[in-house]
């Protein structure tokens, strides 16, 4: 991509961001824009709009920058939770690594790279129709001692991330671990889950049978049910009979709680439960110990909070579960091999040659400098982020199907999902240059992959600029701005006239904003060395998102859940794979440059890294998956000097409704995550 290509989408996305910014600073203080900007503040009553009209109204004005950089931790803990703290920290985390890397790659590799003399065919009288590669380290000479500047560079970042990474994973620890001991008793502290219950031989038999007997008999006429008594005690009178089995329905209905009588006569049985102890130690003994020797059945894991228990698939067997699983691992390479699709197309956007070849029609309107900038600079990013756009949902369905039972779960591994197909359709398949099917069994051959990717990642550098200011600066400002429900507003009001039957406080999309925030990470940490024109594109970016965000929490978002960080291993992770990606490139870098000996001293690095990866997964990670006995028996000794205890553990038998044993009256619930378990045969 050329310079001037580059610029153009720089201009063109530089201008829809302040266009957005401008609109939002303007509309959000409109009395009838309130439920779309501020609905959070309405909700809890903070925030009343006046109908008077006043000028200054018209006018955009900054004083929400200023609230969103000076809201503290404490505040947003109190109002949106431990996991919009670890979101905003995972930006400040991402805002520290580029700001180091602007540091080293902006003032000491980008002069390094540009005074290379390796490109000669460069025009630097007219670098707009230049290409960047001599701002990458392609244009240094080979063997040249300026690449020890790199050398060190690759070091130093590595040292400065794995430091920051083992204090923010300390921190978040002790954050989550604080948060618990300060919380009061939540039902899900003392409840598992038990699912694959084996089926009760014989009691839901037994009980219709007896249910059928009984009805039988309520519904003879009373002459029949009158007839003389026992003969020498052999035979009972019917009354007797009835009162009999009305005496054992009772007794089996301790056992086994009827639903509506026609599911209940399909002799179906909800095959899990949550189980409540009396103490949040003696639930977690529970949850650790093998319930069956058949490891397959009486699976015990942790409740979610009784708001975030997802329904439909809360009885499903283990056996269902783990096929649900593979076919998802299935629908998601494929998912990801017919994206490629789209990520060639958009590869051949960016060649300008190639374009001409495909289509031959366009030939004399590409000739038009601006329209040729427009296509290889602005619309390749913005194809593909309007492709990626459907990927969020489809993951989130993919994971709901797999079997997790609260809402939580799904989005974290819908989170998982989203992560690592970006990684892989964005990244690897965009730096193979267009030619991802000619070279993706390189990746079945371990020892050539650093040498391609020294290849074909700085290549790239342009098109993933013009991807962080599309998909960053003027998605994130979009977010701000938020158009989709704009228009609803406007739609509403021309049909109904007001906005009272508006929707409940949205959900913050931990699935679609965690990703792109770890991917530009990625980015930031791949290309810190290979070509640092990119870092102050994302040092914007992170600004952008920690303004806008801290904003959107404050006055939009509620919190639909609780976490309390378990985001958190989904960072670490995804900094180790970058940085054992960045040594992987530094490799093969050094190698192509001819200077094997900084390629030789490259490989302690990443058998540093994952030796530090494995002692943060012993230390902190077991954190993360359930709290200590240490801290559970002192949380227990806490409560019994609590008052209100006894009052808790009187709700908590009530905490979990399942919807298919209310009574009936109650149990026409349209909410899809709430519907009946089970339905008539």
């Amino acid at each position: 991509m050329l310079v001037s290509a580059l610029l153009t989408s720089v201009g063109i996305n530089f201008g829809l961001c302040v266009l957005f910014w401008t609109l939002y600073s303007s509309l959000r203080k409109q009395p009838a824009n309130y439920h779309v900007y501020a609905p959070r503040l309405l909700s809890d009553g903070q925030s009343q709009g006046s109908s008077t009209f006043r000028l200054e109204r018209l006018l955009p004005t900054p004083d929400w920058v200023r609230r969103a950089w000076q809201s503290s931790e404490e505040e947003l803990l109190s109002s949106s939770g431990l996991d919009a703290v670890v979101f905003m920290r995972i930006i400040t985390f991402s805002l520290r690594v580029i700001t180091l890397a602007v540091v080293i790659g902006v003032f000491i590799l980008l002069p390094v790279n540009f005074s290379g003399d390796q490109l000669h065919d460069v025009n630097f009288a007219n670098l707009t129709s230049s290409s960047l590669d001599i701002f990458t380290v392609s244009n240094v000479k080979d063997g040249s001692n300026r690449l020890w500047a790199h050398f060190c560079a690759v070091y130093l970042l590595t040292i400065f991330v794995c430091f920051l990474l083992y204090h923010e994973y300390k921190y978040v620890s002790s954050r989550r671990i604080s948060y618990f001991l300060s919380s009061k008793p939540q039902p899900h502290q003392f409840t598992i889950l038990v699912r694959s219950v084996p089926v009760s031989a014989g009691i839901t038999n037994d009980t219709k049978k007896l249910y059928k007997r009984l009805i039988h008999l309520q519904r003879e006429p009373t002459a029949s049910k009158s007839q003389p008594g026992s003969f020498f005690g052999l035979f009972e009178a019917k009354d007797d009979l009835v009162d009999h089995y009305e005496k054992k329905l009772e007794d089996l209905q301790e056992n086994v709680r009827l639903v509506q009588s026609d599911v209940s006569m399909a002799g179906e049985e909800v095959r899990a439960a949550f189980v409540s102890f009396k103490s949040r130690y003696g639930a977690a003994v529970a949850l650790h110990i093998q319930q069956a020797d058949n490891p397959t059945q009486m699976v015990a894991e942790q409740a979610p909070e009784p708001h975030d228990v997802y329904w439909p698939l809360f009885s499903e067997s283990f056996m269902r579960r783990w096929i649900s699983q593979l076919i998802v691992i299935v629908a998601c390479i494929l998912l990801t091999a017919l994206f490629l699709i789209p990520v060639v197309v958009v590869q051949g956007l960016t060649n300008l040659s190639q374009l001409e070849i495909w289509l031959p029609f366009l030939k004399s309107i590409l000739n038009v400098a601006f329209v040729s900038q427009v296509v290889t600079g602005y619309l390749p990013s913005l194809i593909l982020q309007l492709f990626l756009m459907m990927i969020p949902p489809i993951m989130k369905f993919l994971s709901s199907v797999q079997g997790h039972i609260s809402i939580s779960e799904i989005i974290k591994s819908a989170c998982n999902k989203v992560l690592w197909f970006t990684i892989w359709n964005i990244y690897f398949a965009n730096v193979l240059s267009g030619s991802v099917f000619s070279q993706i069994f390189i990746f079945l051959e371990p020892k050539n992959v650093p040498a391609r990717l020294a290849v074909a990642v700085p290549a790239q550098a342009s098109f993933f600029i013009a991807y962080v200011v599309t998909s960053g600066w003027t998605s994130t400002t979009s977010e701000l701005f938020r158009l989709i429900p704009l228009i609803c507003s406007l739609i509403r009001k021309c049909f109904s006239g007001n906005t009272n039957n508006e929707l409940k406080d949205p959900a913050f999309p931990y699935h679609g904003v965690l990703p792109r925030v770890l991917f530009f990470g990625l980015l930031g940490i791949t290309y810190f060395f290979l070509a640092p024109l990119i870092l102050p594109f994302l040092l914007v970016y992170f600004c952008l998102a920690y303004t806008i965000y801290s904003n959107q929490f404050i006055n939009v978002y509620a919190p639909l859940y609780e976490t309390a960080g378990k985001f958190w291993p989904i960072v670490h992770n995804s900094m180790i794979f970058s940085l054992l990606l960045m040594h992987a490139i530094a490799v093969g870098i050094f190698t192509l440059k001819k200077l094997p000996l900084a390629s030789s001293l490259v490989f302690p690095l990443p058998v540093i890294t994952l030796i530090f990866n494995a002692y943060c997964r012993k230390r902190f990670l077991p954190i993360f998956v359930a709290y200590s006995a240490e801290t559970l028996i002192k949380k227990d000794r806490e409560d019994i000097n609590d008052a209100t205890t006894a009052e808790f553990f009187n709700k908590l038998v009530a905490a979990y409704q399942d919807p298919a044993l209310l009574p009936v009256q109650y149990s026409s619930d349209s909410n899809r995550e709430r519907t009946s378990l089970l339905s008539p045969v």
